[in-house]
């Protein structure tokens, strides 16, 4: 395929990051192919999506060649179910196989992306309660923990054919039209809300905008390289992000989910989820000057829910 240097190939471009990512992308000016699942079609202003089984580069490979960037967003949701065996194996392997095909697709590429950007999570870092992590913790325990570190490698191959790559470990997204802010105001808004078990725990959050927005600027900053926490510099607590959310909606923050319970009801999913966390800094993307637009817990709910 002929070089087309503002063309970005995007899996996991129809979920809840990957469409806000796309959006950001098309208005930027960037030519944008969304692989899925579904059929090839042509979209407007540059927007096209190409068909894939998720788990190789056949039937897409041609967009890699020459192509301006990667990015894998693919993922099973986490959150989806209760984690049974098969659950697992889906969660693991939807990520490591995509995180191949992509490794795959770079290979057999006569031109090569300039950057490919590999989704990850906080998740990484295991159950560190309400401490202050950044780049440099080592990977932790636990089921999403391991996910991570597999999610992480499953498309390292391209280091070593000159790509740059980057590795994005992303908290809780804040946003509406999906992800976990979405879950939790029904109950808020029923004076229903609390914290989950003694809510000490870590809550590492993004506002979407700055999500995206921060992809963006790695995609395109050529002294981007390796694992970088997408999480505001506001960290807090499950407690503190309860109360805040209480004081935006002028609810009470009053009914705790018993931890017991939540482990009792979803198993290995409510502990690793819900009970375990992490206070993740984003030390390496202030270190490149990558200016949050939502900084601080308050101002992002104030501007999500008015």
């Amino acid at each position: 395929m002929t070089s087309t240097s503002n063309r970005i190939v995007v899996a996991g471009g129809g979920g809840f990051i990957g469409r806000a990512l796309c959006s950001v992308l098309l208005g930027a000016g960037y030519r944008v192919s969304v692989l899925t699942r579904g059929p090839a079609r042509e979209g407007p202003n540059g927007l096209s999506f190409v068909t894939w089984d998720g788990a190789s580069s056949r039937g897409w490979e041609a967009q890699a060649d020459g192509a301006l960037a990667l990015v894998n967003l693919a993922g099973e949701n986490v959150a989806g179910g209760r984690w049974t065996a098969a659950r697992r194996r889906a969660i693991l392997e939807s990520r490591v196989l995509a995180g191949r095909a992509m490794a795959q697709a770079v290979e057999r590429a006569a031109q090569k992306p300039k950057v490919l950007v590999q989704a990850s999570a906080v998740g990484y870092y295991g159950d560190t309660g309400d401490a202050l992590v950044d780049e440099t913790r080592p990977g932790g325990q636990g089921f999403l923990a391991e996910v991570c570190r597999q999610w992480e490698a499953s498309s390292r191959a391209v280091e070593d054919m000159g790509v740059r790559r980057v590795v994005v470990r992303t908290g809780l997204v804040l946003g509406r039209g999906g992800g976990m802010l979405e879950r939790v105001l029904t109950p808020f808004r029923l004076f229903l809300g609390g914290p989950l078990g003694g809510g000490r725990q870590g809550f590492s959050w993004i506002h979407l905008e700055d999500e995206v927005r921060a992809i963006r600027f790695l995609l395109e900053d050529e002294r981007a390289t390796g694992p970088f926490n997408l999480t505001a510099p506001g960290s807090v607590t499950n407690l503190e992000f309860c109360r805040e959310l209480g004081r935006v909606l002028s609810r009470p923050c009053a009914l705790p989910a018993p931890g017991a319970l939540l482990e009792l009801v979803l198993g290995d999913m409510g502990r690793e989820l819900l009970l375990w966390g992490c206070r993740a800094l984003p030390r390496r993307l202030s270190e490149l000057g990558f200016a949050f637009t939502y900084p601080e817990l308050g101002g992002a709910l104030r501007a999500l829910l008015r």
